[in-house]
């Protein structure tokens, strides 16, 4: 991808972040935040001549319009990722997550008709799956509001699409890691976050047996899925599930984590076996292996970094810079 105008929403998250760095190379990028976010993520990129940080509220009709005016590419990544936060406080999820989407979409439909959408959905949209892998006809059963709104914007992207001819892509991800993801929130990123433990010197609680099963995918791995989605035109109107393709018990993981830190630190790391906390949503209880087949066939896409190499690349990013990522619960 080159001499694009690119729009990232929620530009100084975990995906944002990792995407910008990719693509300011070669094109003007956009980073579109909210007035009180921390940039910490993309304190070495923001002063970039490729870069502007646009700061403003989703909800806001102007501030919205000037940012995506004459933008070719739009990464929707703006979203409220803590699935108790959506259990507590729908209301707000619904207003903040699918009113800017919506906003999105009307300021799209009346000022930039020629932009293509590429959102950020998830793989839990579909609930408990009915068997592994997991292609995209499976019939969603979202079991949280955040799923529940993650799908309801899938469903609105669709209707723009049909109605007004806005070109969209959306990307169903399973469990994403890899670096500049914060390491201290126990409700998203569980493997970053078992990083974090082991960098604090903590023991690394597995929830029952540890036995359920994930797809795991490092995030460069991703940053190319985004980046193809957008280029190629065939994917106009899709969805696509897209992980490893490999599933792997959440215990075998913590094994590795523990493995890797007690070879490169010379020091012992303890391993916990407790129940699940009363009233754990059980979408943490399922299993989930993805099949990327159709995206796979559409635009030749394939994870080029093994979880392994991954694992290893993100624990050595986080021992290295450990004084600015480690933070007390």
């Amino acid at each position: 991808m080159e001499n694009k105008k690119i729009l990232i929403t929620g530009g100084a998250g975990f995906l944002g972040a990792n995407l910008a760095r990719r693509l300011l190379i070669n094109n003007k990028v956009s980073l579109f935040v909210k007035p009180e976010t921390d940039l910490w993520r993309i304190k070495d990129i923001k002063e970039n001549k490729n870069v502007e940080i646009i700061k403003g509220n989703l909800l806001n009709k102007e501030e919205l319009r000037k940012a995506l005016e004459e933008k070719d590419y739009i990464y929707h990544f703006a979203w409220q990722t803590d699935l108790k936060k959506s259990m507590e406080n729908p209301i707000e999820d619904l207003k903040n997550d699918i009113g800017g989407l919506l906003n999105i979409l009307e300021n799209c439909r009346m000022y930039n008709k020629n932009v293509k959408i590429i959102f950020a959905s998830t793989v839990t949209v579909i609930g408990i799956p009915k068997e592994n892998p997991v292609k995209e006809e499976e019939k969603e059963n979202p079991l949280s509001i955040y799923d529940a709104n993650k799908l309801l914007a899938e469903k609105y992207l669709k209707i723009y699409k049909e109605n007004y001819g806005i070109k969209i892509c959306i990307l169903r991800l399973s469990n994403i890691f890899g670096e500049y993801q914060r390491i201290d929130n126990s409700n998203r990123g569980v493997l970053n976050f078992m990083i974090g433990r082991a960098l604090r010197e903590e023991d690394l609680i597995i929830y029952g047996d540890g036995n359920f099963i994930r797809d795991y995918c490092y995030i460069p791995n991703y940053i190319d899925a985004f980046i193809i989605a957008a280029e190629k035109e065939n994917t106009n109107g899709e969805i696509y599930i897209i992980g490893s393709g490999e599933g792997k018990t959440f215990k075998e993981v913590v094994e590795k984590i523990r493995y890797i830190f007690e070879k490169s630190k010379n020091k012992k790391i303890v391993v916990k076996f407790i129940k699940f906390p009363e009233g754990d949503n059980k979408i943490n209880k399922r299993d989930f292996i993805a099949d990327f087949s159709k995206f796979n066939k559409d635009v030749g896409w394939k994870p080029k970094i093994s979880f392994d190499e991954g694992l290893e690349k993100t624990i050595e990013f986080y021992i290295k810079n450990q004084d600015n990522y480690i933070y007390k619960n």
